[in-house]
């Protein structure tokens, strides 16, 4: 059957077909993204106060008993969805690493920000939520921690190569590049008209002025 859901703002949202009880069928880990991907446009619409693996579990078209195959409660659900925030920031660290590219990653860090706001948005209420959940500080502040020590050898790959100023440590750089992306990917989903790809290419070339050896 289907099922409709309703909004805060009263627009009417219909649900995937609901899958019977249990396992559902397929892979796991694509099984596992589907709800986290579920998990993430419901408190991107909803709030995280007003999330719940019953509202996620009918976004996905799933029952409820079938959420909790893959995640016990609403916790263990959002603690998941905090380490998948941190595992796409890791696949830019990635990306970039190779070539000290601290452009193309705030290239991608942007065009993240503005071609998918649910992600900023989902981000800044897990944020939020950590001065209730102790153990959701704990996930977030380990893998921030574990995300700028890497973003950091990739400024001073770039400091040894001459492309990156060496007159300033590694680590405060990467202190003062990710305050600025943080703030630009809080910004950027609420002015969308704002950030078009000429605006993207001026901010970009700011930056790197800033971090240029004099």
């Amino acid at each position: 059957m289907l099922t409709q859901t309703n909004d805060p703002g009263g627009a009417e949202h219909t649900a995937r077909p609901m899958r019977g009880p249990g396992r559902p069928v397929g892979d796991h880990e694509e099984k596992r993204a589907e709800l986290l991907r579920a998990a993430t446009s419901v408190i991107a619409e909803q709030g995280f106060a007003r999330a719940s693996l019953r509202k996620v579990a009918e976004r996905a078209g799933y029952t409820t008993g079938a959420v909790t195959y893959y995640f016990a409660n609403k916790s263990d659900l959002v603690h998941a969805l905090a380490e998948s925030r941190f595992d796409r920031y890791d696949t830019l660290l990635d990306a970039v690493a190779p070539e000290a590219d601290i452009r193309g990653l705030l290239q991608q860090w942007l065009e993240m920000s503005v071609g998918e706001p649910e992600f900023s948005h989902v981000m800044s209420q897990l944020l939020a939520n950590t001065q209730f959940d102790a153990k959701l500080r704990e996930t977030i502040a380990r893998r921030y921690a574990s995300y700028r020590a890497r973003f950091a050898d990739v400024v001073r790959e770039g400091q040894r190569r001459g492309t990156i100023r060496d007159d300033v440590s590694a680590v405060i750089l990467v202190d003062q590049i990710g305050a600025m992306g943080d703030g630009l990917a809080i910004i950027a989903p609420l002015e969308p008209h704002n950030f078009g790809a000429d605006k993207i290419e001026l901010i970009l070339d700011g930056v790197i002025r800033l971090i240029s050896p004099p």
